[in-house]
């Protein structure tokens, strides 16, 4: 009888990265900057630096505004680096 091969763990392109990995995060509020919850491919973006980070939030910012983010704010780890940045023109 055999020894199935062991699993290695999970590789990292089939898991959510850490907060360690990517510790750039944007808070999306909404007007009364409370936190806004959005689903899909929007939701919990995690990023390895803070170039990634406005990348992003500047490619799908109309995206966000649609889905009732009114501004956001970007943190690194529990660190606020700036924000509340408004959505709106």
């Amino acid at each position: 009888m055999t020894t199935p091969p062991s699993v290695p763990d999970q590789p990292p392109t089939f898991r959510r990265p850490t907060a360690a990995e990517r510790p750039w995060v944007w808070r999306l509020e909404n007007a009364a900057g409370e936190e806004v919850a959005v689903s899909g491919d929007l939701a919990e973006q995690r990023f390895a630096n803070q170039a990634d980070a406005e990348s992003w939030v500047g490619e799908i910012w109309a995206d966000l505004a649609a889905e009732g983010v009114d501004a956001v704010t970007l943190f690194e780890h529990d660190r606020q680096v700036y924000g509340p940045m408004s959505l709106h023109p």
